[in-house]
C-alpha cells in the first residue's frame, strides 16, 4: 500500500523570474570587469617600477668619479702621475669605467709591478700600487725584478750600483737564478758579483767586486765554485785584490792568474795555479 505523500515530498515549482540561471550573466560580467581592472593595475604598477628603475640607472650612469685615491709604497712613481693616467678612462662615469683597462695601463708604467683598482661607492676610485723591486741591471738600459721579469725606466743611471746581467733575450730567468746561486755561494767569503754574462755558447763568466773574473763554464758550476772557495780559504786569504782571474773550467782543478808580475804556485790536491 503506497504511503501518503506530504508537502515536503512534493517537487517544488520554481517561480517565474527567479533561480540561478537568471543571475549567471550578471556574475560573469562582474568577474570579467574585475579581471581587466586587476590587469590594468598590475601593468600600471609594473610600468611605474620600470620607469623608476630606468631613471635610477640613468642617474647612476651619469655619476662622475669625484675622488681617486692612490695607495702603496711609492718611491719611483708619483700619485699625480697615476691620477693623470686614469682620467681619460673615467670620461664615461663611475659605472662605465673599465677597471681592467685601467689596471693594464697602470702596469704599463715603468716602475709599477702590480696594480689593483676598485670602485668605492658612491663616487670614488681606489688604486693600490706595488712598485718594481729591481734586483739587477739587464743589458744596456733594462732591469730585472725579483721574478726575473724585464722592465724599462727612464732614470736607469740611478741604479748603476746594481749588478749587471748580460745574455740572450730569453735567458733572463736562467741568469737571475745563476746570479742568486752564485751570490749565495760566495757570501761566506764576502765576495760579491758585479757582473754575470752568458754567451751564445751558454758559457758563464762572472766579474766580482774589485775586478776579479771567474770563468764558470757552461755546466752546473756549484761544484766548481766549491773548489774556488777551498782555494780562497786556505791559499788566497787576504790576497783577493791580487787575483786577476780564475778559470774554473777544468774537470778537477782550476787556474789562477795574479795581477802582480810575481807568480806564486799554489799546491793543493786537484788544484792548479798558473800565472800570467
Amino acid at each position: 500500500m503506497p504511503l501518503p505523500t506530504t508537502a515536503s515530498d512534493r517537487p517544488r515549482r520554481r517561480s517565474k523570474g527567479t533561480g540561478a540561471s537568471r543571475n549567471a550573466p550578471v556574475e560573469i560580467t562582474q568577474r570579467w570587469g574585475l579581471g581587466w581592472l586587476n590587469r590594468i593595475l598590475i601593468l600600471t604598477g609594473t610600468g611605474v617600477v620600470l620607469v623608476a628603475g630606468l631613471q635610477a640607472f640613468i642617474t647612476l650612469q651619469s655619476i662622475a668619479v669625484e675622488q681617486i685615491s692612490v695607495t702603496g709604497n711609492l718611491q719611483h712613481t708619483r700619485a699625480e702621475e697615476v691620477q693623470a693616467l686614469v682620467q681619460p678612462a673615467l670620461a664615461g662615469g663611475f659605472l662605465n669605467a673599465d677597471l681592467a683597462l685601467i689596471r693594464q695601463q697602470l702596469e704599463g708604467m715603468p716602475w709599477i709591478y702590480r696594480a689593483t683598482v676598485r670602485r668605492r661607492w658612491p663616487s670614488s676610485l681606489e688604486i693600490n700600487v706595488i712598485e718594481q723591486l729591481p734586483i739587477a741591471r739587464w743589458g744596456d738600459a733594462g732591469f730585472l725584478n725579483h721574478e726575473a721579469e724585464v722592465f724599462q725606466t727612464a732614470n736607469a743611471g740611478d741604479w748603476q750600483a746594481l749588478p749587471l746581467l748580460v745574455g740572450p733575450d730569453d735567458s733572463a730567468r736562467q741568469l737571475m737564478a745563476s746570479y742568486q746561486r752564485l751570490e749565495e755561494l760566495l757570501a761566506p767569503l764576502s765576495l760579491e758579483v758585479s757582473e754575470l754574462a752568458l754567451d751564445h755558447r751558454n758559457q758563464l763568466t762572472a766579474t766580482l767586486q774589485g775586478g776579479t773574473q771567474l770563468y764558470l763554464g757552461g755546466e752546473d758550476f756549484v761544484e766548481r765554485v766549491q773548489r774556488l772557495l777551498t782555494l780562497y780559504r786556505y791559499e788566497l786569504s787576504g790576497r783577493t785584490a791580487e787575483v786577476a782571474r780564475v778559470d774554473l773550467r777544468y774537470e778537477s782543478g782550476l787556474a789562477v792568474a795574479f795581477r802582480a808580475p810575481v807568480q806564486v804556485a799554489v799546491a793543493a790536491t786537484n788544484l792548479i795555479s798558473t800565472g800570467e
